[in-house]
């Protein structure tokens, strides 16, 4: 098909999908329906958000992809849950509409769109932000415990989910990490008696928060909300991944005692250290095979991407988390062992500049001069694709031996090696 072909097949499906909001929120908003600004938005892996205003009012509209449904109930289960959590008074958005394809072409929902900025970075370490930051912790641990509170029957889509059950995608990628493997094996072996069974919001984090300078405004994207053990939200909202380079547990926004305390003083359950501990070791498992699944996303041609790919990547950094988390000593033993050597960088038949040389001259460019422009869509592709760069050239400086044993010091000095090549900070 030319260029003037598809562009005018993306005319016809922005105005189909224009004329169906507009049906859809008809009697939301009155009638006759403007809608202006309708424009898709960045990120989402497995649904599309857009943004649109119907008679100068904010909406937000998820669905899934043309072509990719999600699975049976998935969409019902975001308004259920929802709809649940503003019932109870808790910061959730407002669903509007949802529709099973006709009108938005796939199957999606349509909420009001609520103030404030998802931005882990903005939100973290923002002067802007910085009476957010004050008040959140007891925000969030109030969300938390009202969600925990919930009756089943207000979610009935919500089903028992498994979080080791995420090894079965592991197995299918045939890719073998000794690592992972002795973490799942430990995780099998301590599983704890099941605490509860309550309504688990499944990516509770910083980044699935809307907040505004002066707190929390809504808690977002519940498209994995399941039923579950309470101590699962809290144990991924303390992931290392989801702090974005701050020192404190929970979230980068409290340490994690006080955090507890916040919960459990607004009526949580009281949390139990050892079930905690085997849940932040089965959630970065589960961040881990993600991490391993998007990284194949790329490489299959599905979805190319240059961020994909480096997430792909980051399994060392989650394999890192779990030796520190099941065998410390270990951890303790591979920082204290010899680096390998760097390669001298002259030996080379090309002469100079080396491959190295080259990659970081591309680095710095991207790093130094694109990274600077202010545009999203262009500044974060350069610093990631830096990122890539810089992962080569340590990559070609430092050859390592990353075969080993299942004895966890052993598991610890490869992961410690990856991580040289990876991101050595990680080590810091």
């Amino acid at each position: 098909m030319s260029r003037s072909g598809s562009a005018a097949v993306a005319d016809r499906a922005t105005d189909a999908l224009t004329a169906g909001l507009a049906d859809a929120l008809a009697p939301v908003v009155g009638t006759p329906v403007e809608i202006t600004g309708l424009r898709r938005l960045s990120g989402g892996a497995s649904r599309e958000t857009w943004s649109f205003a119907a008679n100068g009012e904010e909406f937000i509209l998820r669905r899934d992809p043309p072509g990719r449904p999600s699975e049976p109930g998935r969409v019902q289960l975001e308004v259920d849950a929802m709809r649940a959590c503003r019932r109870a008074g808790l910061r959730a958005p407002d669903v509007v509409a949802d529709d099973d394809g006709e009108r938005f072409g796939t199957r999606g929902l349509v909420m009001r769109r609520d103030p404030g900025v998802p931005s882990p970075r903005k939100i973290l370490s923002s002067a802007e932000f910085a009476p957010a930051r004050e008040v959140l912790p007891h925000q969030l641990a109030e969300f938390l415990a009202g969600l925990h509170a919930l009756p089943l029957d207000a979610v009935p889509t919500a089903e028992v989910r498994d979080p080791l059950e995420v090894w079965q995608k592991y197995l299918e990628l045939d890719e073998p990490r000794p690592a992972l493997e002795a973490a799942y094996s430990w995780l099998q072996e301590h599983r704890p008696t099941p605490r509860a069974d309550v309504v688990v919001h499944g990516d509770f984090r910083v980044g699935n928060l809307m907040v505004e300078p002066s707190g929390l405004s809504a808690v977002i994207d519940w498209e994995v909300a399941h039923r579950g053990d309470p101590m699962e939200d809290i144990a991924w909202f303390c992931l290392r991944m989801w702090r974005f380079g701050e020192p404190l547990e929970a979230g980068g926004l409290a340490s994690l005692d006080d955090f507890l305390a916040l919960y459990e003083a607004a009526g949580g359950a009281p949390a139990d250290r050892e079930s905690l501990r085997w849940w932040l070791g089965a959630k970065t498992l589960v961040w881990a095979v993600g991490c391993m699944v998007q990284g194949r996303m790329h490489l299959s041609g599905r979805v190319r991407s240059t961020d994909l790919a480096a997430v792909g990547r980051r399994v060392a950094e989650q394999e890192w988390d779990l030796i520190e988390l099941i065998a410390p000593q270990a951890a303790t033993g591979a920082r204290a062992a010899p680096v390998p050597l760097e390669l001298p960088d002259d030996a080379t038949p090309f002469g100079h500049p080396t491959a190295r040389e080259l990659l970081e001259a591309v680095e710095e460019f991207l790093r130094e001069q694109v990274a600077h422009v202010e545009d999203r869509g262009i500044n974060y592709p350069a610093k990631v694709s830096a990122n890539i760069l810089a992962q080569v050239r340590r990559e070609l400086a430092r050859p390592i031996d990353v075969t080993g044993t299942d004895d966890w010091a052993d598991l610890a000095r490869v992961t410690r090696d990856r991580l040289l090549v990876v991101n050595p900070a990680y080590l810091d």
